[in-house]
């Protein structure tokens, strides 16, 4: 795929309330949590309202403003930069497809799987329509702006074993959530 020809992902798409499936991945989250890439916090707000300490990461101003105004925590930062609570988060959450972040999904775990307390577990969502992996280009469209093109992956059901495996990662479990695909992914044994 050809940044001319980038998946446009649409901040507006996760404005609205979770839903029964948002739910049921959020019930997979256990202890303080991470919201890698939380838009405008849906997800990051309604684990707080479930008692969870959680923190939510944005590289989208107006995503990271949009999380702040709904009672959530967020960070403007790239989950690449340095964070609060290094080597301490018990769940790192990657919903809507984030784990396509910077279009390396194995590197975007290493990453994750450093961020998380030896106990830590990664709950990932999966693309229930994507065969192995997909590589390209993304763009993020919020109130009518658009983002520079940026890498994105897009990553199956199937090829999830792969690529925690190669990011030191185990598939403890996967899920089929509503009409999603979840999986949790855990330090092996």
């Amino acid at each position: 795929m050809s940044r001319s020809e980038a998946q446009t992902l649409d901040l507006d798409t996760w404005a609205q309330p979770p839903d029964r499936d948002d739910l049921a991945l959020l019930d997979l989250c256990e202890g303080p949590t991470l919201d890698v890439g939380c838009g405008p916090g849906r997800l990051t707000t309604a684990l707080a309202e479930r008692g969870h300490v959680t923190l939510g990461i944005d590289v989208l101003e107006d995503a990271v403003v949009r999380t702040r105004g709904q009672g959530g925590s967020a960070l403007l930062r790239d989950v690449f930069d340095d964070l609060p609570g290094e080597g301490r988060w018990r769940t790192a959450l990657l919903a809507d497809g984030n784990v396509g972040i910077g279009g390396d999904p194995v590197a975007l775990l290493r990453r994750v799987r450093a961020l998380l307390d030896p106990r830590g577990r990664v709950v990932v969502e999966l693309d229930p329509g994507q065969r192995g992996i997909r590589t390209g280009w993304a763009v993020l469209v919020s109130r009518g702006v658009t983002s520079p093109p940026f890498r994105w992956a897009v990553v199956g059901a199937d090829a999830i074993g792969r690529v925690a495996a190669r990011a030191g990662l185990r598939v403890a479990a996967t899920h089929t959530l509503g009409r999603r695909r979840g999986a949790v992914l855990e330090e092996p044994r």
